[in-house]
């Protein structure tokens, strides 16, 4: 324990560049300081500052010992703050951004409300690309590619998106057998928050043939309204097959243009980047990580999978 206070010693006096406001620091005399540096000088055989009566400086292998000395005691910091943590109950508001997919987090957030008592969850439902650290949230929960290097990310899993309609509006409009089909359909599309873009539909095409320019009879920014109207016998929509798929096993929906479809993407949770989250932070990583997106794979065991807007 006297070599870890010799290095506390070193690094405030490095950082303080004086014994006197050392000593101030760690509530001891400047002699006491002067004594410790000297006596880790002593027993690493080297001289780590160069002193004079108006000033104090760290000579070539002071500066060296420093970077390794401020390592040392970070990691013995952290590892007490991870200690102190994983004994420490989640408690206290928890700040959310989540998309517009309703029907499929609030179950799990409902298991998160009974299981974490202690913590205030404050929900905010968008599609809009929020800033997590200047709006303050703990985390967000998004798709694609996570691009801020201030965020550290975790995996949800992947999703699949269907093109689906009602089999009344296939009965009274025809099923589409190749993508041109959709030209002489109503189809309900989803525009982006951020851009006001509406998003495309990614038809597999010939080469060179001219991307389709679809026709619209409708546009939100929600799942929830597309799903509904599709039911409904309005139109074709573009939907994560986590809001069809039991619709789909039920018969009111059908995919259609399974073949010309290729999309997949990725589903992520992401919060501030830090060596320690807060204990209600990781506590709903982890229950999401485990509860979203569980399916059974083909040997029975949890698979993954995830969905978009």
């Amino acid at each position: 324990m006297d070599s870890l206070n010799s290095f506390v010693v070193f690094v405030q006096v490095a950082e303080t560049r004086s014994f006197v406001a050392a000593g101030r620091q760690l509530g001891v005399s400047a002699s006491a300081i002067g004594k410790s540096v000297a006596r880790l000088e002593e027993k690493l055989g080297v001289r780590l500052f160069h002193r004079s009566t108006r000033s104090v400086t760290l000579t070539a292998e002071g500066m060296l010992f420093l970077e390794r000395s401020r390592r040392i005691l970070a990691e013995i910091e952290a590892a007490e703050q991870e200690l102190s943590q994983a004994s420490d109950t989640p408690r206290g508001r928890l700040r959310v951004s989540l998309p517009l997919v309703s029907s499929l987090i609030l179950p799990v957030l409902g298991e998160f409300m009974r299981q974490y008592p202690d913590i205030e969850l404050d929900l905010d439902f968008s599609d809009r690309l929020v800033n997590v650290i200047e709006e303050g949230f703990d985390a967000v929960v998004r798709t694609g590619m996570p691009s801020d290097s201030r965020l550290s990310a975790r995996k949800l899993g992947n999703f699949n998106s269907l093109l689906v309609a009602s089999p009344d509006y296939l009965a009274r409009a025809g099923t589409p057998r190749t993508p041109a089909d959709l030209l002489q359909h109503r189809c309900l599309r989803y525009r982006y928050p951020n851009s006001g873009m509406l998003e495309k539909w990614p038809l597999q095409q010939a080469p060179g043939e001219p991307e389709l320019q679809l026709p619209t009879s409708m546009i939100c920014n929600n799942i929830e309204t597309r799903l509904c109207f599709a039911l409904r016998g309005l139109g074709i929509a573009y939907l994560p097959d986590f809001a069809v798929r039991d619709l789909m096993a039920e018969g009111k929906l059908q995919q259609v243009l399974a073949k010309h479809m290729a999309c997949t993407g990725v589903f992520h949770v992401l919060w501030p980047a830090s060596k320690h989250p807060s204990p209600k932070v990781r506590a709903f990583v982890d229950f999401l990580h485990a509860r979203v997106f569980p399916v059974s794979g083909p040997t029975g065991k949890p698979a993954r999978r995830a969905a978009s807007h």
